[in-house]
């Protein structure tokens, strides 16, 4: 199985609800440090087969960046569980992706799913009560 995707608008979220860990790339064709990382990101997919590596080309799929708030390129997007933990932006070299990739297998998720399980609870309840009003 191919562990690099590319993340467009009709598969994104998706990819984050089905996939524990994800880290996406944002780039595009124009960006000459983005280009410079690709090479990088996927030495670090095939290390890492375990994790989703999805590239998003911002100016295919804005809606994605512009949801992110991406503004500086190349940037990276560590997503665990469906929470984003880590954003990074500006160029970034192998040995930083591996600390970064490691820093967040090391993560300890329990206060992030507390609250998204509490999250959850809150909008069941919400649904609950305008299915009775």
């Amino acid at each position: 199985m191919n562990n690099i995707v590319t993340l467009t608008e009709a598969n994104f979220k998706k990819t984050i609800e089905e996939n524990e860990f994800v880290i996406v790339d944002f780039w595009n064709a124009s960006c000459k440090p983005c280009l410079e990382f690709t090479p990088i990101f996927e030495a670090a997919a095939k290390k890492n087969k375990d994790i989703i590596f999805g590239m998003v080309d911002i100016d295919k799929d804005k809606v994605i960046s512009d949801y992110f708030q991406v503004e500086i390129i190349p940037a990276v997007l560590i997503i665990r569980n469906r929470a984003g933990i880590h954003a990074q932006h500006g160029e970034i070299g192998a040995p930083a992706l591996d600390k970064m990739i490691e820093w967040a297998r090391d993560f300890d998720m329990k206060e992030v799913n507390n609250f998204l399980n509490e999250e959850q609870k809150t909008l069941i309840l919400k649904n609950a009560n305008k299915k009775t009003n």
